[in-house]
């Protein structure tokens, strides 16, 4: 039996609605302490739903991880008795396993368990102070630093507390947000944009004018005058460590926050400040710090080593040298 096809007429009086054009904008917000920041390629519609998702994620990395909350996980686990077990969220599993990883590759440079020390030098909630604490008061501090002490089951994403262990992830989390944030414009179809907490920062893609994101290492003077390096970011992060962001001086002697896990003191070495390029701004957060630690010789090695990509700038009379890697050399010239 044929069937009819049936004719349909229609009649066009005015235009198109054109679909609503990607454009540059810029988001902002509070976290950690600090500001974060979002250049972005997207629709002006999206913006409120974008900004809502970046602030939600880095919310959660506060609540789970910040020593400055009583309430986080973190804080939880630090407060509590020796043999508690806590089962963790998988995003600060995740972090753990990486911080616990660098702790074991860097023979202590990094640790995750500094939490003592650094608020004994001042610089987390229990805060400020003017002078060096004592020899004893130090050493009492410093018995309870050890990442070993740790025990740390990455399968079933639980951490013991084995008794006075006090965990800071603050040179890893902001990175993670880092991370966070940009992972989740990705998912979303941004693929232009990029991402800063607080100095860590992660870029993908380009920007209006197809040129890549580019982003100026500064000098440890804080100086306009010229950059310690400038760099492209598409697919790739940079964090930076330093000993003149924060610091506190006495009797003619500057302390800096990056502390020596292994000395349990401020750094006190030439070296003012270590850039790390990596694909994970976690990554180049934690290798920063750890780079920092190990100083300008023992740092290079590490760096070198690993093939990392590291920018190291030291102190020489009244201004400053950089040393650079192999790969951070390579990554100067794709910029």
């Amino acid at each position: 039996m044929p069937v009819s096809t049936p004719q349909v007429t229609w009649s066009w009086s005015g235009a198109w609605d054109a679909p609503e054009a990607a454009s540059l904008h810029a988001l902002d917000g509070i976290t950690m302490g600090t500001r974060w920041s979002v250049k972005l390629i997207a629709r002006a519609s999206a913006l409120p739903m974008l900004e809502r998702g970046i602030q939600a994620r880095l919310d959660q990395v506060v609540a789970q991880m910040s020593t400055w909350e009583a309430g986080s996980d973190l804080s939880r686990y630090n407060r509590s008795g020796a043999g508690s077990v806590h089962a963790l969220p998988a995003e600060f599993a995740e972090v753990m396993a990486a911080a616990l990883a660098l702790a074991a590759d860097s023979d202590g440079a990094y640790d995750p368990t500094i939490g003592p020390l650094v608020d004994l030098w001042g610089f987390g909630p229990a805060g400020a102070r003017e002078a060096a604490p004592d020899a004893i008061v130090l050493a009492n501090a410093q018995a309870r630093v050890g990442w070993r002490r740790l025990r740390f089951d990455a399968a079933a994403r639980t951490l013991e507390q084995p008794g006075g262990a006090y965990v800071d992830l603050s040179s890893i989390a902001k990175g993670y947000g880092v991370d966070r944030v940009a992972d989740y414009l990705l998912e979303q179809g941004v693929a232009d944009c990029l991402v800063e907490v607080g100095g860590e920062l992660r870029g993908h893609g380009r920007k209006p004018d197809a040129t890549p994101w580019r982003v100026a290492v500064e000098q440890p003077d804080g100086s306009d005058d010229e950059a310690a390096a400038v760099i492209a970011l598409d697919g790739l992060a940079i964090a930076t460590s330093g000993d003149y962001r924060r610091y506190f001086d006495t009797d003619g002697r500057r302390y800096s926050h990056t502390l020596d896990p292994r000395s349990g003191r401020p750094i006190a070495h030439p070296l003012a400040s270590v850039t790390v390029l990596h694909a994970q701004c976690m990554q180049a957060d934690a290798l920063a710090t750890a780079l920092t630690v190990l100083g300008a010789h023992a740092g290079m090695a590490y760096a070198n080593r690993h093939g990392l990509a590291a920018l190291f700038v030291l102190r020489e009379g009244e201004g400053f040298v950089t040393r650079t890697t192999p790969a951070f050399v390579a990554r100067q010239r794709s910029a």
